[in-house]
């Protein structure tokens, strides 16, 4: 018989398959989400263009290594209940990650050397969505006697009980409000994320032996000397819901909020409205949250200050083009040196600024501008600059340090503290949050398993 040759590969597909997006003047004005789900047919068009690579960029990429490249050719072939388990293999906060994940992978996707990316955060939203309903996680082995307590829980917190629940460990999370989710749940609007969504991931945890008490605010409710003689381990997992102010003049004006209390407030909806001229101060995706909020709550005109240019922003390019696209005005190279008004907000003076040499970031240095200051009209002020964990509430034998994103900074390989059996981690992003949990729970698998086998 003839040799029968390979079928040659399809040729590669540069152009992604079009994300739809509600109309930005109408969805301003409500919280009902910018871009629109993939429909089947769409989800499996965009599989088929993954190439496959030979090594799995994507998932080398994925802080928690998410295996994406395998997910996607299942959806290629239309196993969408296939691709949703082994999604759920590696992830158990997966539908909410389909909607608020950074994805990390696409940016080393090699199809961009010739155009645009797979949509890899929009196919795991696709197969979660198109996919039959997934059954509970039920622990891989009997509970094994020890037990674990969770400090936060967060992200960072929940994938830590859950790595740790399905090898049979008893975790305890302790969570100092009324909801779980950390501040992805407290502060990220309901156009990108829903508490529907959330409660879909954590019905999955159902069976598996991981308990939650509320209410529980660490150290008033809790002593870390006390939880080491009930627990084996514990992992403090806290967050960073400590917001850092710009310490300028008027800052204590009626007018001028946090972007976490505000954002708090308007996702538990106890805000609902905002005075007409809002400026946000920052440029990060907590900003472009509180500005697209302000719209959303009945604004007139928002505007988003920001020190150094708009190469230089932090914030995720889509949520940027979405901010712009709804209307929000940005101004580049300008920095507050004080908050005008008497009582109530009335103003801001704003320094112009210039770029100098990088700084440790990388990105160019913001430098006050030979020009004098400018003032700006505002009625409200929303300032997002950044947000940092409360070491104050920590024990200081941890000898936990801030991060520079204001993260928790403990060991980095194992998130261990000074402390024996005391982890502790957190992350800037929902995703790197989960991979410091990730991280941790594996360490105290096996500081536990040591431990029991040194008292058999």
């Amino acid at each position: 018989m003839p040799e029968q040759r390979p079928p040659k590969k399809a040729p590669l597909n540069p152009k992604r398959t079009p994300i739809h997006e509600n109309d930005p003047m109408e969805r301003r004005g409500l919280f009902v989400e910018a871009l629109i789900p993939y429909t089947r047919e769409e989800a499996i068009l965009e599989a088929q263009r993954c190439i496959q690579c030979g090594r799995p960029w994507c998932t080398d990429e994925c802080p928690i290594h998410q295996d994406a490249r395998g997910y996607i050719k299942l959806m290629a072939a239309e196993d969408f209940n296939g691709a949703r388990d082994l999604i759920l293999r590696d992830n158990p906060l997966a539908s909410c990650l389909g909607d608020v994940c950074y994805h990390y992978c696409e940016s080393v996707c090699p199809i961009t050397k010739r155009g645009e990316a797979i949509a890899v955060r929009h196919l795991k939203r696709a197969a979660m969505m198109y996919a039959d309903p997934a059954k509970p996680y039920a622990p891989v082995v009997p509970t094994n006697g020890m037990r674990v307590a969770v400090i936060g829980g967060g992200p960072a917190g929940l994938m830590n009980a859950w790595v740790l629940g399905q090898r049979g460990y008893d975790v305890t999370v302790f969570e100092s409000s009324d909801r779980l989710g950390g501040l992805m749940t407290q502060t990220i609007p309901a156009y990108r994320l829903t508490d529907e969504t959330f409660q879909e991931d954590m019905a999955r945890f159902a069976n598996l032996p991981v308990h939650f008490v509320f209410h529980a605010e660490f150290p008033k409710a809790l002593d870390m000397d006390e939880l080491l003689k009930e627990f084996d381990a514990v992992f403090v997992s806290i967050g960073t819901h400590k917001s850092r102010g710009l310490g300028i003049p008027g800052e204590d004006l009626d007018g001028v909020y946090s972007a976490l209390s505000y954002l708090k407030e308007s996702k538990r909806g106890e805000r609902r409205s905002i005075r007409p001229r809002v400026v946000v101060i920052g440029g990060g995706d907590v900003a472009m949250d509180s500005a697209r909020s302000a719209f959303r709550h009945g604004a007139q005109e928002v505007t988003v200050l920001y020190r150094r240019s708009r190469e230089e922003m932090p914030a995720d390019d889509q949520e940027i083009k979405e901010a712009m696209d709804e209307g929000v005005k940005f101004q580049f190279l300008v920095a507050p040196l004080k908050f005008l008004g008497t009582k109530r907000l009335e103003g801001v003076e704003l320094q112009p600024m210039e770029l100098g040499p990088p700084d440790e970031s990388g990105r160019r240095r913001p430098m006050p501008a030979k020009t004098p200051p400018v003032t700006m009209g505002c009625d409200a002020a929303i300032l997002a600059v950044s947000q940092e964990a409360d070491l104050e509430v920590l024990p200081r034998d941890l000898e936990i340090k801030l991060a520079k994103d204001g993260t928790l900074q403990a060991d980095p390989e194992t998130g261990a503290t000074k402390r024996s059996g005391v982890y502790a981690g957190g992350g800037a992003s929902v995703v790197h949050a989960m991979a410091a949990g990730k991280r941790a729970a594996l360490a105290m698998d096996a500081y536990m398993l040591a431990k029991k086998n040194r008292a058999s």
